[in-house]
């Protein structure tokens, strides 16, 4: 029998390559593969360090899922400003549900959170999109709910498909089209 021997507490200082970010890139990677958020214990394993390793850079796995989260969520599409709202909206929704169907266990983990970072970033690229069209801040809030309720939706379906239809990214074209419609005439 082989034994790992890990180093305990703090990692040292310039030799050791473990950073935050290399356990975000770890958790994001695991996360990936299994379709869900990895334990500690496993990412730990995975990156051949001690479990207690990872709260020097996390407070606990709650902080540490907020960062993998976000870290994620800001990887979705900036929109460009002054473009055309109804392309720049549909490369926006596109780009989120790409991004919920690849991590299969991100929208779980982001519905089942009470930090607002992760869901403050999409809100964000979606007021940038939809600023042309001058809504009231009531309208506007109704509009993204309804549309993340949609892509949420969307997402489930996708990672829980398990019939013979097929179910893809672009399907949504026509629902989003007419979701614009309705933004048009608020």
């Amino acid at each position: 029998m082989i034994v790992k021997h890990k180093k305990r507490g703090r990692p040292a200082g310039s030799t050791s390559q473990l950073t935050a970010q290399s356990i975000l890139d770890k958790a994001k990677s695991l996360m990936q593969e299994a379709g869900k958020v990895p334990s500690i214990r496993k990412l730990a394993s995975s990156l051949n360090i001690d479990a207690m390793a990872i709260y020097y850079y996390f407070d606990n796995k709650n902080a540490l899922l907020e960062a993998i989260t976000i870290s994620l969520i800001s990887d979705i599409y900036q929109p460009e400003i002054n473009s055309d709202w109804k392309l720049e909206l549909t490369k926006l929704s596109s780009s989120y549900l790409t991004l919920l169907d690849s991590y299969p266990g991100l929208l779980e983990t982001l519905l089942s959170m009470d930090a607002l970072g992760p869901s403050q970033v999409f809100s964000e690229r979606f007021n940038d999109v939809i600023k042309p069209l001058n809504l009231e801040q009531e309208a506007s809030i109704n509009a993204l709910c309804l549309l993340v309720d949609y892509l949420h939706g969307y997402a489930l379906a996708l990672n829980n498909n398990q019939t013979n239809i097929e179910l893809n990214i672009d399907m949504m074209s026509g629902p989003l089209n007419l979701y614009c419609i309705a933004l048009e005439n608020v």
